[in-house]
């Protein structure tokens, strides 16, 4: 694949990675100059319609979604190649390293790191999920880290929609089995859940340095998925906060029930650590396994005969029991009395805690009124433009939901500023070379580029382009341009023009749609003056319309010298004949441009000649018909630079 070009635009530089479905390659787009991720279907599934489903899935579902934490996807295509098909994903380039490779540089992760990364991905995985996209294959190898920190999902490549049918198929189990979920493994029904338990054994391995289970066989790891505890990170490591273990052990759950229902709700948990260092305290509210318990007696309990109820006792008195009420009453009085103190005195020293609202999606208006039903303030910490948000509408805040935060606390927010706008240039009648640099200008993307033959167009200029010239676009909208291939190429055959007079031969390349090219006019002994005795292109070839063909015209038979001259050395035995000797010369046409210009010149005698030029796409392989002495070289040109330079082969 090295040195490919999908897509007229794509060009393959390197290998950086594979997959079990398909191979990694870094690529430079030749239409905005930038370097790009190309993934290739690998060859042995190209025949194979399951695995294009699930390559084709890969783009849908991964196309679909955008975000800072999810790797963006640029195009889709398919090319064929030696007759078999070439299945291509575009993505962004991410200049970094796996979160596997991390992982194995430094062992372990510190806290804030798992804490950062793992927000990180919850992120990702909740935006994916709001447009009922399962991953089903989260793992440290399909997470990449930018040289910023930024985290990067990517590997769609067995995720579907949970709106769709997420059974797996039981002979065939997706996903990578030290990080799959026990439905996973067992191949039944998956859903967001999965993807949070398989976020959970990542977790478990930045923490700790090491994942959950291990085996001598993928089997033997997929079984301890499903019938086995893992152990809790704090035996492995003491320094482990209690808050974070809590937050993993509920992610890894071996029942869907149990685990964090959403990545939202995992992701509130991951900003309590991070911004209080809160200990989460994940409660089980599941009866089964509650500690065994004594039950009173249903019946017993109708008839006010619970076992664990004391017995009533026989009165002693009327007079003790007066003394006894009296005592309880006076209790009663002097615990009120302090109990309410207590309270009037603590509200002139404490204020009340208050949780802060969800206040992401909001119109400002709105969330400032709330907050101050609540008691808080609201404080706007700056504007952006947003594609996802419209103007006035909060996209983010500080403190995060559902933190504890004092009476008259002012909470920041982040205001959207709506989409940012950008003027589409004009790209019409420019040429393709000027086209990245013009989009990159006006923060735009390049979009579909189609190549259409025009008769009024130059190869390579822009024909049309859509949005419109000066149309008011979001930043980041794809263009599309139309690219003039120029005429449409049409074949006429070779005619003969030796033997006929110069006026003939003009006539004749007009009538085939030809052109004249060079005239060199010399003298023959086989022509008469006036007449061609050889052209640059044999008769009968298939060639293109506006050709230039060179003649040769005879000025008449040599006159003879009017000198005896010396007479000529005997040539020896085995030396090249005088007379020229036929042969053909194969050149296959190569270069940048969809068209070269081919010229052959003839150096014979002391002189030059041109015996041929034509032009041809590039790729065709040309047979050219030559002839010459044995003792002459023949230069080959390609656009006027010179390739090769090639002997007779009698020579």
């Amino acid at each position: 694949m090295l040195g490919t070009v999908l897509g007229d635009r794509y060009e393959i530089i390197e290998k950086i990675g594979g997959g079990g479905m398909a191979l990694v390659y870094k690529a430079r787009c030749r239409l905005l100059n930038r370097y790009v991720a190309v993934k290739v279907l690998r060859d042995e599934f190209v025949n194979d319609e399951e695995f294009i489903r699930k390559f084709r899935r890969e783009s849908q579902a991964a196309a679909s979604l955008s975000h800072p934490n999810i790797v963006n996807i640029y195009d889709v295509g398919v090319e064929k190649r030696d007759g078999q098909d070439i299945h291509y994903i575009v993505m962004e380039y991410i200049k970094g390293k796996t979160l596997k490779e991390v992982i194995r540089e430094k062992g372990k992760l510190t806290v804030n790191e798992t804490l950062d990364y793992s927000i990180q991905i919850a992120e990702a995985l909740d935006h994916a999920h709001k447009n009922h996209i399962v991953h089903r294959d989260i793992k440290p190898h399909n997470i990449m880290i930018n040289e910023e920190g930024r985290v990067k999902v990517t590997d769609f490549g067995i995720a579907r929609a949970a709106s769709a049918s997420t059974i797996s198929n039981t002979t065939n189990v997706v996903g990578s089995v030290h990080y799959f979920s026990p439905e996973q493994a067992r191949g039944r029904y998956t859903d967001e859940k999965s993807d949070i338990y398989s976020l959970g054994i990542v977790m478990y391995e930045m923490i700790t340095g090491r994942v959950p289970f291990e085996g001598d066989s993928p089997i033997s790891v997929a079984l301890k998925h499903i019938q086995e505890e893992i152990v809790p990170p704090r035996k492995i490591d003491s320094s482990i906060p209690v808050s974070l273990e809590n937050v993993i052990l509920k992610c890894v759950k071996k029942s869907q029930i149990e685990r964090y229902s959403t990545a939202s709700e995992l992701l509130n948990d991951l900003y309590k650590i991070r911004d209080k260092s809160e200990n989460i305290i994940i409660e089980n509210m599941d009866l089964v396994d509650e500690p065994t318990q004594i039950i009173p007696n249903v019946e017993n309990i109708k008839n006010g005969n619970d076992i664990n109820m004391p017995k009533p006792k026989k009165k002693e008195s009327d007079g003790g029991l007066k003394v006894v009420f009296l005592a309880i009453l006076l209790a009663f009085i002097v615990v009120s009395s302090l109990a309410l103190g207590f309270v009037k005195l603590r509200q002139l020293f404490v204020s009340n805690e208050i949780m802060v609202p969800n206040l992401v999606g909001m119109e400002l208006e709105k969330a400032e009124e709330e907050l101050k039903e609540l008691g808080l303030k609201l404080s706007v910490s700056k504007e952006i433009f947003s594609s996802d948000y419209d103007e006035g509408i909060i996209i983010d805040q500080n403190p995060s939901p559902r933190t504890e935060v004092k009476e008259g606390y002012t909470v920041e927010v982040v205001v959207s500023k709506g989409k940012e706008l950008t003027t589409v240039p004009n790209l019409i009648n420019r040429d393709i070379t000027d086209i990245g640099r013009l989009l990159l200008e006006a923060n735009l993307t390049e979009g579909k580029v189609v190549y259409e033959n025009s008769d009024t167009v130059p190869a390579n200029i822009v024909i049309s382009q859509d949005p419109e010239p000066f149309a008011e676009v979001e930043v980041d909208t794809p263009v599309n341009i139309v690219v003039s291939k120029g005429p449409e190429t049409v074949l006429v055959s070779m005619p003969k023009l030796v033997g006929l007079t110069e006026e003939q031969a003009r006539n004749a390349l007009s009538a085939h749609d030809l052109k004249m090219g060079e005239i060199i006019r010399e003298p023959n002994e086989d022509y008469e003056a006036g007449i061609v005795f050889w052209q640059s292109i044999e008769p009968g070839y298939q060639i293109e319309t506006e050709t230039a063909i060179d003649l040769m015209i005879s000025t008449g038979p040599p006159q003879a010298p009017e000198e005896p001259e010396e007479p000529e050395v005997p040539e020896e035995p085995g030396s090249p004949a005088e007379e020229e000797i036929p042969f053909v010369v194969s050149v296959t046409v190569e270069g940048e441009d969809d068209r070269v210009n081919i010229k052959i010149v003839r150096v014979q005698d002391g002189k030059k000649q041109i015996v041929y030029n034509q032009t041809h796409a590039v790729g065709e392989e040309v047979q050219i018909y030559l002839s010459g002495k044995p003792d002459s070289t023949f230069e080959i040109y390609q656009n006027d630079k010179l390739i090769d330079t090639l002997k007779h082969p009698e020579g």
